[in-house]
């Protein structure tokens, strides 16, 4: 259980694809009934835009040029991101396998992360509350988020959890695939602009042998702690 106290409160959970923090964050959203922003949607949209109009995925001109123009919605609910691009609504096609693969082209160029974190930066501040999943969000988004936590698990696990939630998502792929694709990822993340960091003052957790309810107990009480800290004295 948490307290009713109603203060804004920013929540980053940062991790690899498959540590379980996408689940993770729209179950804890869910709890604390406050948007749930899936910044990595952001990056696939761009991705997709970019394949819908032909681009050279090796010329970041191209790319930037795509990610200058596209107009990205999001719906923020508790427990979901809707993604419009350019008026289309999109939160099913960019799980494809496809746009998987094209998205680290779009995510390691600077000039589009910056677009994003913007923009992220600018949801933040429309919303006052969120929950917010990514691979930068304590370290570069939300430097002075209220909570931070970092989850990671072991390899072959996190390729297990994503492939299976690519079937769910009726995605036709193989778990040799997905587990190639999250080990070029990893590779991608020591060259990017904006690499997986562990955020300062962000509590580590495993999630290798955990369940989905553990993780976010553990979070909850976390953050009920917090909000103990910075409830008003004047507060009961």
């Amino acid at each position: 259980m948490v307290s009713s106290y109603n203060a804004e409160m920013i929540i980053t959970l940062d991790g690899p694809a498959g540590s379980g923090k996408s689940t993770v964050a729209r179950k804890l959203a869910a709890r604390l009934q406050i948007a749930y922003l899936d910044t990595g949607a952001m990056y696939r949209a761009i991705a997709l835009r970019c394949q819908r109009h032909g681009c050279d995925f090796n010329n970041p001109t191209q790319l930037i040029a795509n990610a200058t123009q596209a107009q990205i919605d999001l719906d923020c609910g508790p427990t979901h991101t809707r993604v419009l691009l350019d008026g289309d609504e999109v939160s099913e096609a960019i799980r494809s396998m496809e746009v998987n693969q094209a998205t680290p082209y779009v995510s390691r160029i600077p000039a589009i992360r910056q677009i994003l974190v913007e923009q992220q930066r600018r949801i933040g501040r429309d919303l006052g509350s969120l929950v917010s999943e990514g691979r930068d969000q304590g370290s570069v988004v939300f430097p002075d988020a209220d909570a931070k936590f970092f989850l990671d698990a072991d390899l072959p696990k996190r390729a297990e959890r994503r492939y299976h939630e690519m079937l769910t998502d009726g995605v036709d792929t193989t778990y040799e695939a997905v587990l190639e694709n999250l080990r070029t990822r990893d590779g991608n993340d020591q060259h990017q602009w904006a690499p997986l960091l562990i955020p300062g003052n962000a509590i580590q957790i495993n999630t290798t042998h955990l369940n989905i309810s553990e993780v976010v107990d553990m979070l909850l009480k976390e953050i009920e702690r917090r909000r103990s800290i910075l409830k008003p004295a004047t507060q009961s």
